[in-house]
């Protein structure tokens, strides 16, 4: 079978979890974890869950148990905490929860960033992969970040993505 016929042959209405990492944010200064939402809903998604945590290994390691745990949920959609800063630990915390890695996601994503920011993209350490059956993404939490892991990479393939983990 083809991509592209994997890719018409997948559910077209996925349900998403989207979780924002960060010590700063509230609902309502959250744009990142908005607009995930919002790239979600312009493509026919559902936004199953969606929860604000601090950027504290142990309540991201527990959400992230909760929303893998929803039978419902098709993907979890991760932005915060993917920098290098001493409090910034959701890669390692996802890089847990990670059973067969897209390496390629994280490669590629660092090189549009590099077209789009230059240099500083080095500093991404967005990630990709499966995780109890679902798909699951960390992106960096900048609102800029998102925009381009949702249009270039995510919502092209993440169709595609959940209908191979469901052995379509």
């Amino acid at each position: 079978m083809s991509v592209q016929e994997h890719k018409e042959k997948g559910k077209k209405s996925l349900r998403c979890f989207v979780i924002t990492v960060s010590d700063t944010r509230d609902e309502t200064t959250d744009t990142s974890g908005q607009t995930i939402k919002k790239f979600l809903a312009d493509e026919g998604h559902q936004t199953a869950g969606y929860t604000i945590v601090k950027d504290e290994p142990l309540q991201i390691e527990a959400l992230l148990n909760e929303a893998l745990g929803i039978s419902e949920v098709d993907a979890v959609l991760v932005n915060g905490g993917t920098g290098i800063a001493p409090r910034d630990g959701t890669y390692e915390v996802v890089n847990r929860f990670l059973e067969k890695k897209l390496d390629g996601f994280g490669e590629i994503f660092r090189y549009l960033s590099y077209m789009d920011i230059g240099s500083a993209a080095i500093m991404s350490r967005a990630a990709a992969g499966s995780a109890r059956g679902k798909v699951l993404i960390s992106l960096p939490g900048s609102k800029g970040a998102v925009t381009l892991a949702m249009e270039k990479l995510i919502l092209p393939e993440i169709r595609h993505m959940v209908s191979q983990l469901q052995g379509q």
